[in-house]
C-alpha cells in the first residue's frame, strides 16, 4: 500500500513538471539511443490469430525508428511467444524483464495472460503499459498502479450494458441466451449482461453455457442454447474460433435470435469468413475503432492504414482488424513516450500514462479519444453500435456512451 500512495503522488505529480526537474532522468531499458519494450502474443495455439497484432506493432516501431525514433531514441521491441498461455506468459516476462531488461511490458493479448504477470509487475514496479484486454479490474489504481490496459471497446461489463440496452431498446420482453469463455473475461461478461438485467435477470436469461479456450468447437454448447428458442444471443469469446463457429452452427439449426458479438471478435477476416458471410449478416458488435473499409472514401487515416499494411506486410491479410488495433495500440505507445520527453524512469512512464488528456489516435471513431487519470484508468469508456451487412462492419448507431 505504501508503494501505491507513493505512485499515486508521482501521477498527481506528472503534470507539474519545472524546468528544473526536465534534465535526463532514465531507468532500466533506456539510453540516449533507445528505448527497450517487452511483449508477448500468442504466435501459436488458439488465438495465434491475433498474433498480428505483434506483428504490426513491430512493424509500426520499425517505421517510427527509421523516421528517428521518438525523441530521438530507437524503439527496441522484443516479442515473445506465449501461445496464450498463462504459466508461458510468466516465464517470457521473467525473461523480458529479468534477462533482457526491458523498460515495461506492452500490450501482453488477453485477460488470463495479462493477470497472470500483474502480481510480478506490479510488486517489481515495472509499467504493465497498454495491456489488450477489457477487464474492469484493470481500473484498480489502489491496488494494481502498475498495471493498464487499452481495450478494444469499453470494458466487458460496459459492453455487456450497452448490449442488453440496445437489446432491450428493440424487444423490452427479449430472453437472452449468453455463451461465454470460461475465465475471467468471460465470466465478468456474464455478470455484466446479469447486472444491466438487475431485477430481471434469472426471467430474462434462458440460459448461459461456457467454454474452455482449447476446446475444438462449442457446436454443443449452441445447440443447448438454440433449444431456448432465445430472442438474443449473446456470444463472448477472444478466440476467433469460437466466436466463428458460434455465428455457423446457429445458422445452421435455423435459430435466428438478435446475435452480438464481443468487440473482440469484430473480425470479417478471422471470424465472419470462416462463419459464412451470410451466416454472419446482421451480427452486431460495440466497437470504439473505425470499421476496417477495404476502398475507404474520404478517409485519409484508414488510406494511411491500408497503404502502411500494403508496404509493411504485405502477406498479411488486411481484413484482420487485429492488425488494426495493432497499428493503433503502438500509435498510443508512441503518443505516450513522447509525453514522457526526457523523463523515462518507470515511475514517469506510469504517471504519464495516467495523465492523458483527449489524446485523438487516426482509426478512433468520432467523440472517442485517450482520457485517464491517477484515480481512472481506463482510456476508453465509450463505442459505437457496429452491424455486419453481409460483407462489412458498418456503424449502426450513434455514439454510445459507457459508464
Amino acid at each position: 500500500m505504501r508503494a501505491a500512495l507513493a505512485l499515486a503522488a508521482a501521477l498527481a505529480a506528472a503534470c507539474l513538471s519545472t524546468p528544473a526537474s526536465a534534465q535526463k532522468s532514465y531507468g532500466p531499458g533506456v539510453s540516449d539511443t533507445e528505448i527497450k519494450i517487452g511483449n508477448t502474443m500468442p504466435y501459436s495455439g488458439p488465438a495465434s490469430p491475433l498474433s498480428i497484432t505483434g506483428r504490426v506493432i513491430s512493424s509500426y516501431f520499425d517505421e517510427i525508428n527509421e523516421k528517428g525514433g521518438v525523441n530521438g531514441r530507437k524503439l527496441n521491441l522484443i516479442s515473445l511467444d506465449d501461445a496464450f498461455s498463462p504459466p508461458k506468459t510468466m516465464e517470457a516476462a521473467r525473461r523480458l524483464v529479468e534477462g533482457d531488461g526491458v523498460a515495461f511490458i506492452f500490450a501482453t493479448m488477453g485477460t488470463a495472460p495479462s493477470s497472470a504477470i500483474a502480481k510480478y509487475l506490479n510488486s517489481n514496479k515495472v509499467p504493465q503499459i497498454f495491456l489488450i484486454s477489457s477487464a474492469s479490474k484493470w481500473n484498480d489504481p489502489a491496488n494494481m498502479p502498475w498495471s493498464m490496459a487499452l481495450p478494444w471497446a469499453p470494458n466487458y461489463t460496459s459492453e455487456a450494458a450497452i448490449d442488453v440496452a440496445y437489446a432491450r431498446a428493440k424487444n423490452p420482453n427479449a430472453r437472452f441466451a449468453v455463451l461465454y469463455q470460461n475465465d475471467d473475461a468471460g465470466k465478468e461478461y456474464l455478470r455484466g449482461v446479469k447486472e444491466a438485467l438487475g431485477a430481471d435477470a434469472d426471467k430474462a436469461i434462458a440460459m448461459a453455457s461456457s467454454f474452455e479456450v482449447a476446446d475444438p468447437t462449442v457446436d454443443s454448447q449452441v445447440l443447448t442454447l438454440a433449444n431456448t428458442k432465445a430472442d438474443v444471443f449473446m456470444i463472448y469469446s477472444v478466440t476467433p474460433r469460437a466466436c466463428a463457429q458460434a455465428i455457423r452452427k446457429a445458422h445452421e439449426v435455423g435459430w435466428q435470435p438478435t446475435r452480438f458479438l464481443a468487440s473482440g471478435c469484430a473480425n470479417k477476416a478471422t471470424v465472419m469468413v470462416p462463419a459464412g458471410l451470410d451466416a454472419g449478416k446482421g451480427v452486431l458488435s460495440l466497437g470504439s475503432l473505425k470499421p476496417f473499409v477495404e476502398q475507404p472514401k474520404d478517409d485519409p487515416a484508414m488510406t494511411a492504414y491500408i497503404d502502411f499494411m500494403k508496404r509493411r506486410l504485405p502477406n498479411a491479410d488486411i481484413n484482420n482488424v487485429a492488425g488494426l488495433y495493432g497499428y493503433t495500440v503502438a500509435e498510443a505507445l508512441v503518443v505516450l513516450l513522447k509525453q514522457c520527453k526526457d523523463n523515462l524512469t518507470r515511475e514517469n512512464i506510469m504517471a504519464q500514462a495516467a495523465n492523458l488528456k483527449n489524446v485523438p489516435l487516426s482509426l478512433l471513431m468520432p467523440g472517442i479519444t485517450l482520457n485517464t487519470t491517477p484515480q481512472d484508468f481506463r482510456p476508453i469508456k465509450d463505442g459505437y453500435m457496429l452491424q455486419f451487412d453481409g460483407n462489412d462492419w458498418i456503424v449502426a448507431s450513434e455514439l454510445l456512451r459507457g459508464t
